[in-house]
């Protein structure tokens, strides 16, 4: 049987996509950053996502170019799945201090819901913890619960949370087995091994964050961002924005599932 395709909106640098890859789905992405083109392992279209959905929904079909240049028109009838992680900017913590955040910069979780809703597909909505009033019964992962890991270039060996929400209108569970995300005590966040990140903005003093404030840090190293993360083809900018594949791995397991069947019941 072929492998469902899935569509990947604000798909970045293919951070979600990878992991749907593993579990199963034919990625195609769509971003309107013509840089990103250089980092498509799967077929990318160039364009404003929204207009994308827009034109599927009309009963257009849309052109996505291949790693190796060929191009293929795709319905919406072809896809199986929506996946869309809308700009978190206006959410995330590296803006906190920014008064008018919430006014500055794009606001498209709700317009992305309406668009997947009328496309009628199972749909996943990705975004940051602060985002979670704009999300509807979000689930939220952790990094803990899938031992994301790397080594520093001076050997501390470092441990990812990013913790991210997850809406969608198939029920799904989290990493533990269970709905939802078990509560991760801030001390255990602390203990172990040192906590780092990926994000821009952020103290990327190692010597400060451990002796000073205990906290975590920004590695400096390209490779062990990448590590961490499990994105070993992405830019800086690529491992900041991108969720580590292994959740989109995750959830895109219990995606095939639920369309395998709904397939056996139809």
């Amino acid at each position: 049987m072929s492998r469902p395709k899935l569509l990947d909106l604000f798909c970045g640098q293919f951070g979600a996509g990878a992991g749907y890859h593993r579990a199963g789905f034919d990625v195609y992405g769509v971003d309107n950053a013509p840089a990103r083109a250089s980092f498509a392992p799967f077929a990318l279209h160039i364009g404003d996502a929204i207009e994308v959905m827009a034109a599927l929904i009309a009963g257009e079909a849309v052109g996505f170019t291949h790693p190796n240049g060929t191009v293929e028109r795709l319905a919406l009838a072809d896809f199986a799945a929506v996946h869309g992680s809308p700009p978190c900017t206006g959410f995330s913590r590296g803006t906190a201090a920014i008064p008018d955040r919430l006014t500055r910069y794009d606001r498209l979780i709700a317009v992305t819901r309406e668009v997947m809703i009328l496309a009628g597909l199972p749909y996943v909505i990705e975004n940051v913890e602060d985002a979670g009033p704009e999300l509807i019964n979000p689930m939220r992962l952790c990094g803990f619960e899938f031992g994301l890991t790397a080594v520093d270039d001076d050997g501390t060996v470092l441990r990812m949370k990013r913790h991210r929400l997850f809406e969608s209108n198939v029920f799904l569970v989290g990493a533990g087995g269970c709905p939802g995300h078990p509560r991760i005590p801030r001390r255990t966040h602390r203990g172990g091994p040192q906590i780092a990140g990926a994000y821009g903005g952020a103290r990327r003093d190692k010597v400060e964050a451990r002796q000073v404030r205990h906290g975590g840090y920004v590695p400096k190293s390209l490779d062990v961002l990448r590590a961490m993360l499990g994105t070993p083809w992405m830019d800086e900018t690529g491992c900041f924005l991108s969720i580590p594949p292994v959740y989109a791995e995750h959830i895109g397991a219990q995606l095939l599932a639920h369309i395998e069947a709904a397939r056996n019941a139809a």
